[in-house]
């Protein structure tokens, strides 16, 4: 379980909030049917739709959905990102237990009165984070899935989420003043989306885990543009994994960044970091 948030499906009849809750046969039946169906976590999974059902229908939609292979964050309607509730929705990209570490580098990146964008956003969930544990004076979001986008104006003040691809998603004003652009752009190879658990290539969203052959055109393609939109000495976080993290840091220092890999391994986390450097970049042609 990678850890939700509010919502409850539609049932029929309505009860007490508190019914499911404390029913303790219900408990049973949810965490058997739950542990049936190869729930790994099936009691702690029990727990919550059974806190989050206003029903005993509402609960059996639920549990039906779980079964089925829903990811649990876009049942409930949340996911638990950084001690904050991520408002989802199905068909919405579910913000993973590593992205915290991709969040952290962005909050200590970011100084009093910093101008913050958070690139393919999904939810909008490292927004939020910044926005709870840093003093920004602005915080912008930006992502290509309506989708996404929708949910993300449900997390953030909405007229700073922006839909669009990549930087011409962004106001025209932000060019040259942006302290940080963080982005957990798509990096899985096209290759490997097939491989990918159920969860993900069946209910999420193709683009927020498709990142070409290698997986890193979006992540090039960030990379690319940022130049234009930072500051002289803003800072560029990319997540990526183990195994691109020396490629894609080449690919920063084409584009006239500094950069380091980080990696937090206790979460499975690993980032490319890049100051933009004041020297002319060797710009690939």
């Amino acid at each position: 379980m990678r850890g939700p948030g509010s919502g409850s499906a539609d049932g029929g009849e309505t009860h007490p909030v508190s019914e499911p809750r404390t029913d303790p046969v219900l408990r049973h039946r949810t965490v058997d049917e739950l542990r049936a169906a190869g729930c790994v976590f099936a009691e702690d999974e029990a727990a919550l739709l059974l806190a989050e059902a206003a029903s005993s229908d509402a609960l059996a939609a639920m549990v039906a959905r779980r079964v089925a292979g829903d990811p649990l964050e876009q049942i409930v309607g949340w996911a638990e990102f950084r001690g904050v509730r991520v408002a989802l929705a199905p068909g919405v990209f579910v913000p993973r237990r590593r992205t915290g570490f991709l969040a952290g580098l962005a909050v200590a990146a970011t100084r009093d009165g910093a101008l913050v964008v958070d690139m393919c956003c999904g939810a909008g969930a490292v927004a939020m984070a910044v926005i709870a544990e840093a003093n920004a004076a602005q915080v912008h979001a930006a992502d290509v899935d309506p989708a996404a986008v929708a949910c993300a104006r449900r997390n953030l003040p909405p007229t700073h989420v922006h839909l669009g691809d990549l930087y011409t998603a962004l106001p025209a004003d932000l060019r040259g003043r942006v302290d940080v652009v963080v982005a957990n752009a798509p990096y899985v190879p096209t290759d490997a989306v097939a491989t990918m658990p159920p969860e993900a290539r069946l209910h999420e969203p193709p683009a927020a885990l498709d990142g070409g052959a290698d997986g890193l055109d979006v992540a090039r393609r960030v990379v690319t543009g940022a130049p234009e939109w930072l500051a002289p000495g803003g800072v560029l976080l990319l997540e990526t994994s183990t195994r691109q993290a020396p490629t894609l840091r080449e690919w920063f220092a084409r584009n006239g960044f500094v950069a380091t890999i980080e990696a937090d391994d206790e979460v499975g986390g690993t980032a490319v970091r890049g100051l933009l450097s004041d020297a002319p970049a060797d710009r690939p042609g």
